[in-house]
């Protein structure tokens, strides 16, 4: 199995930036790619971004493109996601998500708030 933990969430305001890690342990190597999700309050879970392990590619969805990136670092096994620009919009509970050949991981959500 593969396990993941998210840490870097907090409070900044509007404009501000934050970077989220995700750290991943267990069996690494069926790991094929991750990606983020955001979740608001009353809303539906949304995928912020994704990259793949081997290549590094990367997606976006269009309310965050050129304001946040997605990166990896696997000799730490880690995914990282830089947040620049942040907007009261973006305020969400965030989550990691390993994808393997066999099944889907998450983390436990770590909360950003953007809020003056």
């Amino acid at each position: 199995q593969v396990q993941l933990v998210e840490s870097g969430g907090g409070l900044v305001q509007p404009g501000g930036s934050l970077r989220l890690s995700c750290a991943a342990s267990g069996r690494i190597f069926s790991i094929k790619a991750m990606a983020w999700y955001r979740q608001a309050p009353g809303k539906q879970r949304e995928l912020v971004a994704t990259i793949t392990i081997s290549g590094g590619n990367t997606n976006y969805a269009d309310s965050v493109k050129a304001r946040f990136t997605i990166s990896r670092d696997n000799a730490r096994d880690t995914v990282y996601l830089q947040m620049n620009s942040l907007k009261p919009e973006d305020t969400a509970v965030y989550y990691c998500n390993a994808v393997t050949t066999t099944y889907n991981v998450w983390g436990q959500g770590t909360q950003v708030t953007v809020s003056s």
